[in-house]
């Protein structure tokens, strides 16, 4: 594994892997007939994840400006963090199992943008299985020390960097194979 397919260092999808991303930009997407369906809702999704991480980073801010009560935080931190983990879980699983080994079918030339895509999964999964424990480490409390909650907000900050990444690259590899090719 090259530092140019690793999650954690990589700065976006190698060029050669670039190729159907750049004759479907990004900005033509919902123009194309086969935008809705599938691509919707792939977007949808990953929308929502996103939203639930800034949810959750909005919280953190809130009870270390003493801008929420401590037991709202609790419960809120619980609802959008057992959203996302197990949300993100299960999208990656339906991903790997299902619609990856489509996609590789549809457009052999992408097999290794599946494949870095598949480790990006395996990458996330630890990822999210310590912002479980960070999570579940706050709401073992009715009022989470600072620290704690300092502390959480780094472990956002690091995750929401890797799941940018991860999912602008989906995006791209995967949203113009479903628009090439109709899947829905």
């Amino acid at each position: 594994m090259t530092d140019e397919t690793t999650l954690n260092t990589r700065t976006g999808l190698p060029d050669a892997l670039r190729e159907l991303a750049d004759a479907m930009p990004r900005a033509t997407w919902q123009a194309h007939p086969n935008f809705d369906g599938l691509t919707r809702f792939w977007l949808e999704r990953h929308l929502m994840f996103r939203d639930l991480l800034e949810r959750l980073q909005a919280g953190n801010r809130a009870m270390l400006d003493d801008n929420v009560d401590p037991q709202t935080y609790v419960r809120q931190t619980g609802r959008f963090a057992g959203f996302l983990v197990n949300g993100l879980h299960d999208h990656h699983h339906i991903e790997d199992d299902h619609y990856f080994p489509q996609m590789k079918r549809l457009d052999p030339r992408l097999e290794h943008g599946f494949d870095i895509l598949d480790r990006d999964h395996h990458a996330l999964d630890g990822a999210l299985d310590d912002l479980a424990r960070g999570a579940n480490g706050l709401l073992r409390r009715d009022a989470p020390a600072r620290d704690s909650v300092g502390a959480f907000e780094t472990q956002l900050a690091g995750f929401q960097t890797f799941l940018d990444r991860h999912l602008v690259d989906e995006e791209d590899l995967i949203v113009p194979v479903i628009l090439r090719h109709g899947l829905g």
